[in-house]
């Protein structure tokens, strides 16, 4: 094991970390404080890490800020598409696809998606790519309506009403009791692709996310 020592600032001088742990701490602190708390030397002081070791992995703080928004455009529109892509037999199942993005972060990291936003005020460049990253998302879920047989204008309605309500639950920052955010999803359902789920759909929907109605 490498020894590790510690410098004159008492920071870990034997010991570089990685690329995942610097971008993981940019992450957090993007979450935290917004982006102009990532900065190099606050990083290194949260890891505990000398400020050069960062240069291991990146060039400088513009690598690293490009690689968060990287990590935001393949987590949350890969995501996303991925959604619309999956297996349903009705336009309900396919809906229900869509909403577990909203309920586990794990697919669509929200606030994530509120930091990158906030920040995109301070930088035109991101915010030509959250404008592209919406035209995309905004496409596959346009698709997915017309896969299930609606026409071209009708499609786009429902994807911008399913979109910009989901935009607007983030921009608000709304914090919903999970009970009750439930409770709405039939209605949410129906509101948006014109029918109900089935209760087995429901079942199989609330199963996922381990609530018990």
């Amino acid at each position: 094991m490498e020894e590790q020592t510690k410098n004159s600032d008492g920071q870990n001088s034997g010991w570089r970390g990685s690329a995942d742990i610097w971008l993981k701490a940019a992450y957090d602190a993007l979450l935290e404080t917004g982006v102009d708390g990532v900065k190099i030397q606050p990083l290194a002081k949260r890891l505990n890490l000398s400020r050069t070791s960062f240069y291991w992995f990146f060039k400088d703080r513009k690598e690293l800020l490009d690689a968060l928004i990287t990590l935001w455009r393949d987590k949350n529109t890969g995501n996303l598409i991925a959604r619309t892509e999956a297996y349903a037999e009705t336009i309900s199942e396919a809906m229900l696809n869509i909403i577990d993005l909203w309920l586990d972060p794990d697919l669509f990291d929200a606030r994530f998606e509120f930091a990158v936003r906030s920040w995109s005020v301070q930088s035109p460049d991101l915010m030509q790519k959250i404008e592209t990253a919406d035209h995309q998302r905004l496409d596959a879920l346009t698709s997915l309506f017309v896969r299930f047989g609606q026409d071209d204008a009708m499609a786009d309605v429902r994807a911008r009403a399913i979109y910009l309500v989901q935009i607007g639950y983030i921009s608000m920052q709304s914090n919903e009791d999970l009970a009750v955010r439930m409770a709405r999803i039939p209605g949410y359902v129906e509101t948006f692709c014109g029918q109900p789920p089935t209760q087995s759909e429901l079942n199989r929907f609330y199963a996922r996310h381990n609530f018990a109605p």
